[in-house]
């Protein structure tokens, strides 16, 4: 399929979207590419809190008992039934292969039984689309994003860097050579005691924290457009030790925002230098961890370049994305045969 350019005229449809690459069980209506109509997220955040993280059966067995009464919900909301519907959209990866496949399955039942265009979409593609989207009831459209625009993807699964020519054209430059920076999250939260999911729980903590406290590394990877945070990680994880074997009080708080300022740092500087590199003056932050209130404003406090961060409701996984995504690629003529499968490794570009 051809990229498309922003001075093609798009034809109205809707699209609902299925997402289930991980935790969430999701389903949304979108129109246009940009107008949520209906969005609901069965969120398993309690079930996996007992583990520290998504355990895959338990995450693939949930989205099961989920997948039927979230997508009808959605239908529900938006007050329309599958033949008021312009195709189906839903994530074929990258993602847990178990979760995957109950939203693909899911998607490809209803694509059949309504005869409706199947539509595979890529989660991170959905990410940078949920700056595209917005609420129904909003009385002005807010603006869409510029290409050129440099795109920093930052969730729990993957930390990296596109430059995005135009609808559906990414270049890759670089990503995490190790942990992804919401993996960092959780990993930190875990030695400092705090809960799951590391990031708010972090966020929080660090309000109380002093962020000078700890001169935690930043590895800049000079010459690439690469991320690693293995380093800051260990980092974190020898303090936390030096004061056990003292048996001192551990300075949650301070770790907490040393650890985070490292990691916005970090994220911000390599973004706007990249920026500056490939001459784009539009930069978006997209995934999980872009609802990080310091991320933000690290972000959003620089005058260099115009920024899209999106609304905190679209920045964790959610199916208005995917529906967003997928409308591009339904009016760029994407069509998907049923025996589409999975793809967990899937990359952007």
């Amino acid at each position: 399929m051809e990229p498309m350019g922003e001075d093609v005229l798009y034809p109205p449809a809707r699209i609902l979207g299925i997402e289930s690459s991980c935790d969430e069980t999701a389903a949304a209506v979108v129109e246009n590419g940009r107008v949520q109509l209906a969005s609901v997220i069965a969120s398993q955040i309690d079930l996996h809190a007992q583990y520290g993280g998504v355990f895959p059966e338990v995450a693939s067995r949930q989205h099961i008992l989920s997948i039927y009464p979230v997508v009808e919900q959605a239908l529900y909301q938006a007050h329309l039934t599958l033949n008021d519907v312009d195709a189906i959209a839903v994530t074929r990866g990258p993602g847990l292969a178990g979760s995957l496949v109950v939203g693909m399955n899911m998607a490809k039942g209803l694509s059949l039984a309504a005869d409706l265009p199947l539509i595979g979409v890529n989660h991170l593609e959905g990410h940078i689309y949920s700056a595209w989207v917005y609420p129904g009831d909003f009385t002005e459209p807010p603006p869409e994003p510029k290409f050129p625009l440099l795109a920093l993807l930052v969730s729990g699964g993957h930390t990296e860097l596109n430059l995005v020519h135009g609808h559906l054209n990414y270049q890759r430059l670089g990503g995490t050579l190790d942990d992804a920076v919401g993996e960092a999250f959780d990993k930190v939260a875990r030695l400092l005691n705090l809960s799951y999911p590391g990031g708010p729980a972090i966020q929080q903590a660090a309000l109380e924290g002093n962020a000078e406290a700890f001169n935690f590394p930043r590895a800049r990877l000079e010459g690439t457009w690469n991320f690693s945070f293995s380093g800051l990680k260990t980092a974190v994880l020898r303090v936390v030790r030096e004061f056990e074997e003292r048996k001192k009080p551990l300075p949650t708080e301070d770790l907490a925002a040393s650890f985070q300022a490292a990691v916005v740092d970090t994220l911000t500087t390599k973004t706007l230098q990249a920026a500056r590199t490939f001459a784009v003056e539009n930069i978006l932050v997209a995934g999980g961890v872009s609802a990080n209130r310091a991320l933000r404003t690290s972000f959003l406090s620089q005058s260099e370049f115009n920024v899209n961060i999106p609304s905190l409701t679209y920045c964790t996984d959610n199916a208005v994305m995917i529906a967003s995504a997928g409308y591009f690629r339904y009016v760029g003529g994407q069509r998907d045969s049923l025996d589409l499968d999975v793809l967990p490794n899937w990359p952007l570009s």
